[in-house]
């Protein structure tokens, strides 16, 4: 690897050169120069993206993948840090450091935030405050007493969601009578009740089994200092602060839940007596699905909160600390944290099929060729991570149909997902493998498995088919915004743009199902929801390139009042940004710092139109040039993905570097294509792809 950089470097900085001495900007469309929009010379786009190629070689980890780390907020260490004082096991160096982190993170008003740039949120900053006290930071340091005006600010402990609250419950700073019941029991309700155990969205079934079993043994250990956090309710333990709010409607399915809540709660303690009818079975299939789901996975789900769930959940059933599936899930999360001299990050999951992926794409659309060895190995990688069981999927897609698919992260054989398997077969589509065939017939059967997720309204959605049953939103412990998995248009474009590189016509009777679903979900200004980046200009951006690779008629009033509006919210520096306040009010579309990777989506939803002369695409390839760090990298602290709209978001760290690459070679590809349709310039005066290069991709919108 280093020969090869060191071979990069040379051959860039001599084609730079050849570039910049060839290339006669003034010669395309006659449009006036272009550096009055702060467009650089082309040369300066060639060095940027090989810039961009060679950062993103020398982080390509050695077994092929890329991997970069997924940055959140506070909550997670408080997390930690609080279950360590209810295991009775702290480390102090380890709580030093968790202090510094949590600490480093707090905002100058004294609150926490759940996304960069935004506003104090009340569960981030109760579970910040509750960890700081536990770890012995006085509650007259400076820096609580303004979290804790703050957390009353917010409405203390009884504005926080259910899940916070159980964590408080366990450590008895809650009282359990107040909380939502979780019955294990919901396994027990098979496909032949109208809302079941299957219905709920993949993340929140993983989430819930263990808290079904925690919420039966309400294994309460009061921290042994003796710390309380009474300060943070405003009105005392009053019933009127703690109960859950009914519906102002009496006729409400709300109302109904939480009668039916009561209902659960009077079943509870004949349940504590040994009499409940169906608990005993219920807690057995409860432990049962879980161990069962610790097979071929880095921990229940692979995702933080069911790992910490399920650890709680063992040692609540009894499991001593040294049984081995404690000890394994103790050190499933232990991998999630990264640890420094002074302070410890907690990743909610790794990324590492997503974000291969992702670069793969990157690196063969910006000219290195498809069986560079790099792009090889990690083709390898790839299509050995295809999982061949039959998963959780089967219950809501029961199509008689090869099990194939890739999930988010390293291991995790129960759960494949729609759109890791969308985009690793954008990946896989040119890169010879070192078994051909192979490829081949795992890209079939991926691609097979994948149509059949197809919802009834004609979108796809992440993990599971037609997982849309509003009432679940309803249910008193659903205040986590998660219970369902609804088709989004970004997932649904995704995959048109795959079938339009595979040759699919719009008559498909599948895509033109798709299209007419993109159709009903576009805004009223144009644009399209965003579900898994934030948030608009992830969505028109997705929607807009996968119509191109279709070969749609971009030129229709409804797409270009996309494009427009993409212009509209680009900002005067050339980029574009959006924080994640948009999920709370759409009046905040296209509102942000300008990011790298926000600006890139957006330039590539320009890109769409085939119009590389366009001012606004041309000021934000700029953007992306000018901003580029001198290692070929970018800086972006924005949060620029999502999780759990309104409640939980996610920092891509490798979103800020392989997205801006796409961008630019995206942008490259079409001025070549424009210039080569009006036979003004040739190959040679454009910006040049990769010293290693040999073919390039011919579509505008992606690889050919």
């Amino acid at each position: 690897m280093a020969e090869q950089l060191s071979l990069y470097s040379a051959e860039r900085d001599s084609q730079s050169m050849s570039v910049s001495a060839t290339f006669d900007e003034n010669r395309l469309e006659g449009q006036p120069r272009q550096q009055q929009y702060g467009f650089r010379p082309h040369s300066d786009l060639a060095t940027a993206i090989l810039r961009a190629q060679e950062h993103l070689f020398s982080i390509q980890k050695p077994e092929g993948y890329w991997v970069g780390e997924l940055m959140v907020d506070s909550t997670l260490v408080s997390d930690m840090l609080a279950y360590h004082y209810w295991d009775g096991k702290v480390d102090p160096a380890w709580q030093r450091k968790a202090v510094h982190q949590i600490f480093s993170m707090q905002l100058q008003d004294g609150g926490w935030n759940i996304y960069y740039g935004g506003p104090s949120e009340v569960n981030a900053t109760i579970k910040a405050y509750l960890a700081l006290k536990l770890a012995g930071v006085p509650v007259t340091d400076w820096r609580m007493l303004r979290a804790r005006e703050v957390a009353l600010n917010l409405g203390g402990i009884p504005r926080m969601n259910t899940f916070s609250k159980l964590y408080l419950a366990l450590l008895g700073l809650f009282p359990w009578e107040y909380l939502p019941t979780i019955p294990c029991e919901v396994l027990l309700l098979g496909k032949w009740f109208h809302v079941n155990f299957w219905d709920m969205s993949n993340w929140s079934r993983a989430m819930l089994v263990p808290l079904a079993i925690i919420n039966h043994f309400k294994p309460t250990r009061p921290p042994k200092n003796g710390v309380t956090i009474d300060e943070l309710y405003p009105q005392g333990f009053h019933e009127r602060d703690l109960a859950l709010a009914p519906d102002p409607d009496r006729l409400s399915w709300r109302n109904f839940f939480l009668w039916l809540d009561r209902l659960h709660k009077f079943a509870e303690w004949f349940a504590e007596s040994g009499i409940h009818p169906f608990r005993r079975r219920a807690l057995r299939k409860a432990e049962q699905w879980m161990l069962e789901r610790f097979e071929g996975s880095d921990g229940l789900a692979a995702i933080f909160p069911a790992m910490l769930n399920s650890l709680i959940a063992l040692k609540a059933l009894g499991y001593p600390d040294d049984h081995p599936q404690v000890v394994r899930a103790a050190l499933e999360l232990k991998k999630l944290q990264h640890e420094t001299k002074d302070s410890v990050r907690i990743e909610p999951c790794f990324s590492p099929v997503w974000d291969s992926a992702i670069v793969a794409i990157c690196l063969q659309e910006s000219g290195i060729p498809a069986d560079h060895p790099a792009l090889r190995k990690c083709g390898d990688w790839l299509v050995n991570r295809e999982i061949r069981i039959r998963g959780d999927w089967q219950h809501k897609n029961p199509a008689k149909v090869e099990p194939s698919g890739w999930v988010f992260e390293f291991n995790n054989q129960w759960n494949p997902d729609v759109d890791d398997t969308a985009m690793v077969l954008l990946a896989l589509r040119k890169i010879p493998t070192r078994d051909p065939q192979k490829r081949d017939e795992c890209f079939r059967r991926a691609l097979n498995w994948m149509m059949t997720f197809q919802c009834k309204d004609g979108g796809w959605a992440s993990f599971d088919k037609d997982c849309t049953k509003n009432i679940l939103e309803k249910v008193p412990f659903a205040d986590h915004n998660a219970m369902l998995d609804p088709e989004c248009a970004d997932i649904t474009a995704r995959i048109l743009e795959l079938l339009g590189y595979e040759g699919w016509k719009t008559d498909h009777p599948q895509v033109k199902e798709a299209l007419e679903f993109i159709r009903t979900h576009q805004e009223a200004d144009g644009s399209w929801y965003g579900r898994w980046g934030v948030n608009y200009i992830y969505g028109t951006w997705q929607v807009l390139r996968g119509l191109r690779a279709l070969g749609i008629d971009m030129n229709q009033p409804w797409l270009l009042k996309a494009r427009d509006w993409l212009e509209s919210v680009q900002h005067e520096d050339g980029g574009w940004g959006e924080r994640c306040n948009t999920y709370d009010d759409p009046v905040f579309k296209g509102q942000g710092p300008s990011t790298a990777s926000q600006s890139a989506w957006a330039i590539m939803g320009l890109c769409a139109f085939d119009d590389p002369n366009r001012p606004s695409l041309q000021r934000g390839i700029d953007y992306l040039v000018r901003t580029q760090n001198p290692d070929g990298s970018w800086t972006e602290p924005e949060t620029t993905g999502t999780g759990f709209p309104r409640v939980y978001y996610l920092k891509y760290d490798i979103y800020r570097n392989s997205w801006p690459l796409l961008a630019m070679a995206t942008y490259r590809n079409i001025l070549r294509k424009t210039a080569g349709r009006n036979g003004e310039v040739n190959s040679h005066t454009l910006p040049a792809a990769h010293p290693s290069a040999t073919t390039t991709a011919s579509s505008a919108g992606g690889p050919a």
